[in-house]
Formats: structure tokens, sequence, C-alpha cells
């Protein structure tokens, strides 16, 4: 049986867990409300970018851009976000659960033959997804690009993504991340980047909102200026939903965590006062005791 002592430790290594928990569950909400101003932010800048394309699809103008070019899929870039940083609960683990999920997915749809090569952003998924590496599956990082990078860093990796589509070195690209909802709530999404489809921008009725427009310069020379922005925008929202959804996962841990050390400190105060009660209760006795002999 623990002394009063132990239990005294015990409960202000439990107190100062408590403290310590309910800090990092502070911090880690307004990191999320940060991202989740960010999202607002973004969200009519990729707005105007998909109607100036559905503007175009619902044309009669010729345009075409490679990065609509639809190939036998031979290889196959998946780039799936994740965590630097630990205690975010299964968040790392779903993700990768997801990754596993997408791999069969996608060699039923194009043959066990098919290629892969991942790029796994932040450390907790470089250390899951190396383990998954095999003659058919390849890990590739990028210098500089983790999950907490954004600005000229996203803008920079969205190139390389789309020069190596260009030049043939992957035939399709996928992202897989968290899709923030709530605080409590983020879903596994998978989502096409290359190449680009049109149902992107039907799915939900933009090119059907379009009015008619008179292009100038050309239809051509605004799709193949637009359409890298919209690459660009994807990512930048990708990126920051990881983020928001990576420090909801945070809180939701920590206020476990708060409540399970709560919950033990009411626990170990009960058990050190029983004992402290039972000390007291024996010292009486034996001072009774004494008087009586």
């Amino acid at each position: 049986m623990a002394t009063l002592r132990e239990l005294k430790t015990r409960i202000g290594s439990v107190a100062s867990s408590e403290k310590i928990t309910g800090a990092m569950k502070m911090i880690s909400s307004a990191k999320m409300h940060k991202a989740e101003q960010a999202l607002r932010r973004l969200a009519p800048f990729r707005s105007q970018v998909e109607t100036v394309i559905g503007n175009l699809l619902s044309a009669d103008a010729e345009f075409s851009s490679p990065l609509l070019e639809q190939r036998e899929v031979r290889t196959v870039a998946i780039v799936v976000f994740g965590s630097d940083d630990g205690l975010c609960g299964a968040y790392n683990v779903n993700i990768f659960k997801q990754l596993l999920s997408r791999l069969n997915s996608l060699r039923n749809q194009f043959g066990e033959s098919v290629r892969f090569v991942i790029f796994p952003i932040g450390k907790k998924m470089l250390k899951a997804v190396r383990a998954v590496a095999d003659s058919s599956i390849s890990v590739r990082t990028m210098e500089g690009v983790d999950s907490k990078t954004s600005g000229e860093g996203v803008r920079l990796f969205v190139d390389t993504l789309r020069q190596n589509f260009e030049a043939g070195e992957f035939d399709r690209v996928d992202c897989l991340y968290m899709n923030f909802k709530s605080v409590s709530r983020q879903i596994p999404r998978a989502e096409q980047l290359l190449p680009v489809v049109h149902d992107t921008f039907t799915s939900n009725g933009v090119s059907e909102n379009c009015r008619p427009y008179i292009f100038e310069p050309s239809p051509q020379a605004i799709f193949s200026s637009v359409l890298p922005m919209f690459l660009l925008a994807v990512m930048h929202d990708i990126f920051t939903e990881n983020r928001a959804s990576e420090q909801a996962a945070r809180v939701m841990a920590m206020q476990s965590a708060n409540d399970n050390a709560k919950k033990l400190l009411d626990s170990l105060s009960l058990e050190y006062n029983k004992l402290r009660q039972q000390s007291i209760t024996t010292e009486l006795l034996d001072i009774l005791g004494g008087q009586v002999r």
C-alpha cells in the first residue's frame, strides 16, 4: 500500500500534468483558429479561379492543357499529409490507414504493375511511410517542405509536381489529407490533383452558374494562366486544412488527457484522504489504548 508521502508526490505530479495538458490545449486551440481564419481567407481566391475556369468550360471556345492530359496510368504520385509533432491522438494513424486503403484501391483500378511515388508531408508520416516502401513503392521528400510549410514553399512544391507530371514522370497525382469540418470532426479525404478533371468544376455547380463572357486575349491564354493558379489554390487549401485538422486532433487529445488527469487526481485525493483518516484513527486508538493501560 502506498504511503501518505508517496500519494502526496503522485498527486502533485498529476496536478502538474493537468496544468500542462490544459495549457497545451489552449495553445493548440489558438493555432487551430488561426488556420481556420486562413482557410476563410483562401476561399474567395479559389472560388474566383474556379468561376473563371467554369466560364471557360461552359463556352464553345477550344483550349487545351498538358495538365488535362489523360494517359495510361503506370506511375501514381501520392502526397500524404501528416504532422511533424506528436501528441495529436490517432491523427497520423488514421491518415496512414487511408493511404494503405488508397494503394489497394489504385492497384485494383490500374493493375498490380502500377508503381507509386509517395511524398510524405510531416516527420511522423515519413517514418510511417518508410515502413511500406518496396520495389513498387518509393518514398520521396522535398527539402524545406513539411506540415508547417506555407507561401513560397507550397508554390515550389506544386511547381515540382506539375513539372514532373508534364514530363511524364507521373501519370497521376493524388493528395490524401484530413478534411477539416470542426474541432471534433475531421474526415479522411482523397483528391485527384493531376490530371485536372472537368468534374472538379461541375460537381459543385460552378460551370452551371456561369454567364457568357468575352475572353481577352484568348480562352487558351487565360486557361494556360489560370489552371496553374487553380492547382496552387487547391494545394494551399490542403496544407492549411492539414494544419487545422492536426491542431483540432491535438485539442481533442489534450482534452482527453486533461479529463483523465482530473479523474486520476480525484481518485488519488480520495485514496489520500482515506489513508490520512485511517492514520489519524490509528493514532487516536493508540493514545486511548495508552490511557486505559
